[in-house]
């Protein structure tokens, strides 16, 4: 079983890659969807973090404020250093677990879909002694290319977000540019979808020979 990640930047287009590498046959672990099922109301995960943030960071009904939460982490870098330490390991066991799952039902190329890939893989070799996170699952990198300026206008489009709210969040992940060259693959989401498409039906076809 090959075992790749996938990664890139906001408004990349990471998502739409990946659902077309869904769609060509391979098994998607979407990190974000995780995140999304240990942080709901009643989880243990959603506890450590009203306790880490306050209980401001919860709506009326008890669910996560994703947005209030967003907006206090992507503004202060330790802020963001400490929800990624409750978060992070969460996350990798139940990647872990899935990967397990994979591999007994016999497939043949997992995607892990992870946003902060490359960040998380710096800090674990910056800490030897750091404990293991998803991006240590992973053999090959894929990062999802688009420029700066396309992230922003992307972004601005699909969210509503302020140019200076949008910019923030770009420039707390690693520059795009700096992931490009990290990458073992790269899919330039620069230009059109047809043009994606080919590029990831050739890449498929090279991951699965």
């Amino acid at each position: 079983m090959r075992v790749v990640g996938l990664t890139g930047g906001i408004g990349t287009g990471k998502s739409t890659v990946a659902r077309l590498l869904a769609a060509l046959g391979a098994v998607v672990i979407d990190a974000d969807r995780i995140v999304h099922e240990l942080q709901a109301p009643g989880t243990p995960l959603l506890a450590r973090i009203r306790d880490a943030f306050g209980p401001e960071i919860l709506r009326s009904d008890g669910a996560l404020d994703r947005e209030r939460l967003g907006r206090l982490v992507f503004a202060d870098a330790a802020s963001r250093k400490r929800l990624n330490e409750l978060v992070h390991p969460a996350v990798g066991a139940e990647m872990v677990r899935r990967l397990a799952a994979a591999r007994a039902a016999g497939a043949a190329l997992v995607v892990l879909d992870i946003p902060l890939l490359l960040e998380g893989r710096a800090a674990s070799r910056a800490d030897p002694g750091r404990a293991k996170t998803a991006s240590d699952l992973v053999s090959e990198v894929i990062v999802v290319y688009a420029r700066e300026d396309q992230q922003l206008e992307r972004q601005l489009a699909r969210d509503g977000a302020t140019p200076e709210h949008a910019l923030e969040r770009i420039r707390a992940q690693l520059p795009i540019e700096e992931k490009r060259k990290l990458a073992d693959h790269v899919i330039d989401n620069s230009g059109s979808l047809a043009d994606t498409e080919r590029q990831v039906r050739e890449l498929y076809a090279k991951l699965t020979a």
